[in-house]
Formats: C-alpha cells, sequence, structure tokens
C-alpha cells in the first residue's frame, strides 16, 4: 500500500479507535461508579447544573476514557503508520488533548481535574503507545 495511504488511514483509524474507547468507558462509568443523586448527566447542560454534586471518585471514569480513549487511538495510528510511528501517535494525543481543552471550557469540572486531565491523559499516553508501536513491526 502507498505510505501516504497507509498514514491517511493511521490517522483516521486512530481518531475512530481512540473515540470508541472513550466512548465505551463513559458509557460503562455510570454502572460502576453512579452518578451523584440528583445529578443529570444525560446532556450538557444537566451536567453543568449538577457538577457541584460529584466528588473526587466521578471523575475517575472521565480520566481513564481520556488517557485509554488516546492511548488507544495512539497505538493503533503508531502500528498502522508507514514511517514516523512516534510522530502519528502524537498527532493523535494532541488532537485528543484539544478535545480535551474544549472538554474544559464546555463542562466546568473542578481546576484539580482539569490539570490533571490535560497534563497526564493525553501526551503521556500518546508518548507510550508511541514508544510501544516503534518497537513492534507495522501491520
Amino acid at each position: 500500500m502507498n505510505k501516504t495511504l497507509k498514514n491517511i488511514l493511521a490517522v483516521v483509524t486512530g481518531i475512530i479507535g481512540g473515540m470508541i474507547v472513550n466512548m465505551g468507558i463513559i458509557q460503562i462509568s455510570a454502572m460502576i461508579i453512579p452518578p451523584p443523586e440528583g445529578a443529570d448527566i444525560t446532556s450538557s447542560e444537566g451536567l453543568r447544573a449538577s457538577m457541584d454534586l460529584f466528588g473526587p471518585k466521578h471523575f475517575i471514569f472521565p480520566f481513564l476514557a481520556h488517557a485509554l480513549g488516546t492511548f488507544a487511538g495512539a497505538l493503533i495510528a503508531g502500528l498502522i503508520a508507514a514511517n514516523n510511528k512516534m510522530w502519528f501517535a502524537l498527532a493523535i494525543g494532541c488532537f485528543f488533548l484539544l478535545g480535551g481543552i474544549s472538554s474544559v471550557f464546555l463542562i466546568p469540572s473542578p481546576l484539580w481535574y482539569n490539570l490533571l486531565d490535560l497534563i497526564l491523559a493525553y501526551i503521556p499516553f500518546a508518548l507510550l503507545a508511541g514508544a510501544i508501536a516503534q518497537r513492534r513491526k507495522s501491520v
């Protein structure tokens, strides 16, 4: 396959794969750690209105969704990429970081969580995925 096409496929597949992992974790999170009583998590308006009801435990799964979604997407992109595997993994990490930054402005959450999420969930997990992808052969 042409290297350019393979690299485009790596980015598209990495983004889609990362989003699937992210949303899958978010979907199961309420079954494992139920939202606080009275919190409406079905809409962003409801989430904004009830954010003061959330405790630290309620931020575990959003963090995991962001970190593992980024990791999965970056790993997929890195494994598929024809060359520059780390670069493609980091590109996916930056894509998801932009999503994380936008969520900081859209959904008010505690500063400690925003900092933890933005600093630890995206680029470090993309770097880890890129390092793993560099050690393995291309798909």
